[in-house]
C-alpha cells in the first residue's frame, strides 16, 4: 500500500504537471484494481479496467476538493 499512497501524494501535488498527476492517479487506480482481483469476492477484470478512467477521475476530483 506504500505505492498506493506515493500515487495519490503525487497525484494531489500542485508542483508536479497535469501529465505526472494524470499517470500517478491511473497508477492509484490500478493498484486499487489489482486490490480488488487479490480479495475473495470474485472480480470481473473487463469491468474493472473499463472504469479505470472513471476511478482516476475521481481519484483527481477528491484531490482537488477546495
Amino acid at each position: 500500500m506504500e505505492e498506493l499512497q506515493e500515487s495519490i501524494k503525487v497525484a494531489g501535488d500542485a508542483d508536479y504537471p497535469d501529465q505526472v498527476r494524470r499517470t500517478e492517479a491511473v497508477a492509484a487506480a490500478l493498484i486499487l484494481i489489482a486490490h480488488k482481483a487479490s480479495g475473495a469476492d470474485a472480480t470481473n477484470l473487463s469491468v474493472e479496467m473499463s472504469r479505470l478512467s472513471t476511478y482516476a477521475d475521481q481519484i483527481q476530483a477528491a484531490l482537488n476538493v477546495q
